[in-house]
């Protein structure tokens, strides 16, 4: 078995479930020895490196710091969700380029008894070693249920294949690394235009229609090209496409009924595993019908309960005081 760093990340045990579970299941049979990062913590996910970028580097750094610690025989960190591989891969990237960040991002990993040396570690997506490490004649080989006749739209999102530091993915806007790896599990592939545009991210909360449109806009074009199924590595992008749907139609009037998964659950069905087990039923956008095309019969979702948003958006932290501020508050000078 092939050993990595495993870099889970928060969603996988929450809001992506169905990726944790799914990957779970196909790792063995792919030969991948996952071995989890001990004690790792959120990368932050986007919003904090906008806010300040020493705090967020060495919260995402410190990971790599304890990766490095703990690597035996593997210098290779694995990342399953976009959002974790993007930011573990531009720390080490800004680190190495940036020296002044790399002193002060280690300045404060020293306060935990860290520090990581740019480099030292190779930042990976797990497509990414599925595609060129295992590879697809493997994957072929333990096919036993083709996904023939299921017409698949592959979406990776924006945050995969750019920027590609290491020059990994096959083209920046239009990669192909996903639709191989579909087409070897037997799914009929549709040409996906929009295969890495964005899905809005957290603009769902702060503008939903804004969001909203850039979701309508990926349904409508998979819908166009007559797509069972669209299909994801991003559990931001999953999670938006499937729990907005419903608003997203409320909001256009709109019909969309367009199930989202992830290609390791696709893998799991093609390798001849229950569907049950690879997390499918975990969907709000049932994917029942379209498995039902190629003779899969998948658990039906239960029924979500109403998704409340807060008016005010996002919890923010105040602006930090100018130093006009600050003198005014000791009473130095007027307002």
């Amino acid at each position: 078995m092939t050993k990595y760093l495993y870099y889970p990340g928060c969603s996988m045990e929450t809001s992506a479930k169905a990726y944790g579970f799914s990957l779970a299941k196909i790792a063995p049979l792919l030969g991948l020895d996952l071995e989890e990062i001990e004690d790792w913590n959120c990368c932050g996910a986007t919003e904090y490196l906008g806010i300040s970028l020493t705090p967020a580097y060495a919260l995402i750094s410190r990971n790599l710091a304890l990766a490095a610690q703990q690597a035996n025989g593997s210098r290779t960190v694995v990342a399953p969700c976009s959002a974790c591989y993007l930011n573990l891969a531009k720390a080490d990237y800004y680190m190495h380029e940036q020296p002044k960040l790399a002193q002060n991002v280690n300045e404060a990993l020293s306060a935990g008894g860290l520090s990581y040396k740019p480099g030292s570690l190779t930042i990976r997506h797990l497509l990414d070693v599925i595609i060129y490490d295992i590879g697809l004649d493997v994957i072929k080989s333990k096919v036993t249920r083709p996904l023939t006749g299921l017409r698949v739209a592959p979406y990776l999102g924006c945050m995969v294949p750019r920027p590609d530091y290491e020059k990994r993915w096959s083209d920046p806007e239009h990669p192909i690394e996903l639709d191989l790896l579909l087409k070897a599990l037997g799914a009929e592939v549709i040409d996906f235009p929009l295969k890495t545009h964005c899905c809005g991210g957290h603009m769902t909360q702060i503008g939903p229609e804004t969001a909203f449109e850039l979701i309508r806009r990926l349904i409508a074009s998979a819908a166009q090209y007559q797509a069972d199924i669209m299909v994801t590595l991003c559990p931001m992008c999953q999670m938006n496409i499937d729990a907005y749907q419903g608003e997203v139609n409320h909001h256009f009037g709109t019909v969309y009924h367009m199930p989202i998964v992830f290609f390791t659950q696709l893998i799991g069905l093609a390798f001849g595993l229950d569907a049950k087990e690879l997390g499918f039923g975990l969907e709000l956008v049932s994917a029942r019908k379209a498995l039902e095309k190629i003779g899969i019969e998948a658990p039906e979702p239960a029924p979500a309960a109403p998704r409340p948003r807060k008016q005010e958006g996002l919890p923010m932290p105040k602006p930090l005081p100018n130093k006009a501020t600050k003198l005014s508050e000791k009473g130095k000078v007027e307002k």
